[in-house]
C-alpha cells in the first residue's frame, strides 16, 4: 500500500507549529527544534508513541474517528482543519479512484436567477479548486473581467496568487486573502485527491509563485466563510466590504461569494457609483482591458 503522504506532511506541520507552553508544557531547558516532541503529542492524544510514530510516517493504517478527534484536540485544530485531517487520514484506495474526467460543473438555472437578482451586489459562483463558474456584472466590476480570460484559466486562486492587478486591488490585505484561497485549495485538494486539474494547478502556481509554494509547505487549511476584506479599487478608491459565503444544498462543490457594504456606509456610497461605472463599461472589468459579453461555460 502507497504511504499516506498528505496526513504524514499535515501531522508534522501542525506539531512544529504548537506552542509547547499552550500545550501546558513547560520545557526546563531550551527545545532544539520548534513545536512539540512525538511523544508529547502522543502523551496528549491518549495514544502510543509508536501508533503515532507510524500515523506520522505516513504508514497504510487507519485510525478511528475517536484517534483523528484525539489528535485534533491535541493540536488545537479549527473546524476546517479538523475536516481536512479526517479527509486526509482515510483517502480513496488507489484500486477505487475515478480513473475517468469528471463530469463538467453546471450552474443550474435559478443561481443564474439568483446573482441576476444582485444586480447591485458583486457575487461569484466558485467550484472545484476555486473554478469561476458564473459572476454578475458587479464582480465582473469589482474584481476582474473573468469572462475575457479563457474558461480553463478562470480559477480564483491563480487570479489572486499570479496576476499584479489582483495584488493592486487587495494592498496590504493581498498576503492573507491570497493565502486563504490557497488554503480552500488544500481542502479541496483533500476531498478529491484523484482530480488531476487540482494537481495541475497546484503544480503550476508552485512553479509561478514563492508566496504560493510557502503557503502550500505551511499546510494552512481554510473554509470559505465571511470575513472583511478591504481593497482599494482604479475607478471608486477605498472600500471595506463584507464576504459572504452560501453552500448549495445537494451540490457541495459550488459556493456562492458575494461583497457586501454596510447601507449607508461610504463602501455602500461607492459600490452605487461602482454599479453606475459598470452600466457604462460592460466588458470591462478592474482590470480594465475589456472583453466579452456575460458569459459562461461547464466546467470539468
Amino acid at each position: 500500500m502507497d504511504r499516506n503522504e498528505g496526513l504524514s506532511e499535515f501531522l508534522r506541520a501542525r506539531r512544529a507549529a504548537m506552542d509547547p507552553e499552550r500545550a501546558g508544557l513547560h520545557a526546563l531547558a531550551p527545545r532544539r527544534v520548534p513545536g512539540l516532541r512525538r511523544e508529547e503529542l502522543a502523551a496528549l492524544a491518549g495514544v502510543s508513541v509508536d501508533y503515532y510514530t507510524r500515523l506520522e510516517q505516513g504508514r497504510p493504517i487507519t485510525p478511528s474517528d475517536s484517534v483523528l478527534d484525539a489528535l485534533a484536540n491535541a493540536l488545537g485544530l479549527d473546524p476546517a482543519e479538523r475536516s481536512y485531517l479526517h479527509a486526509v487520514a482515510r483517502p480513496p484506495a488507489a484500486g477505487r479512484r475515478r480513473r475517468t474526467p469528471r463530469a463538467a460543473q453546471k450552474v443550474r438555472p435559478g443561481i443564474h436567477a439568483l446573482l441576476a437578482r444582485l444586480e447591485d451586489t458583486p457575487a461569484v459562483v466558485l467550484g472545484r479548486r476555486s473554478d469561476i463558474l458564473v459572476t454578475n456584472r458587479m464582480a465582473r466590476a469589482l474584481l476582474a473581467d473573468f469572462d475575457a480570460i479563457p474558461v480553463r484559466d478562470r480559477n480564483a486562486t491563480r487570479w489572486i496568487v499570479l496576476d499584479e492587478a489582483a495584488r493592486s486591488l487587495f494592498g496590504d490585505g493581498w498576503e492573507n486573502v491570497a493565502s486563504e484561497f490557497v488554503g480552500t485549495l488544500r481542502m479541496d485538494a483533500a476531498r478529491h485527491p484523484d482530480d488531476t486539474r487540482t494537481a495541475e494547478l497546484v503544480g503550476e502556481l508552485a512553479m509561478k509563485s514563492e508566496p504560493f509554494r510557502r503557503w502550500w509547505a505551511g499546510q494552512k487549511v481554510v473554509q470559505f466563510s465571511h470575513h472583511t476584506k478591504h481593497l482599494h479599487h482604479p475607478v471608486v478608491g477605498r472600500l471595506t466590504l463584507r464576504t459572504e459565503t452560501l453552500a448549495f444544498p445537494g451540490d457541495p462543490d459550488q459556493t456562492l461569494l458575494a461583497f457586501l457594504a454596510d447601507p449607508g456606509s461610504p463602501s455602500d456610497e461607492a459600490l452605487t457609483l461602482l454599479s453606475a461605472w459598470a452600466a457604462g463599461h460592460e466588458g470591462q472589468g478592474a482590470g480594465g482591458d475589456g472583453g466579452n459579453p456575460a458569459r459562461t461555460a461547464p466546467r470539468p
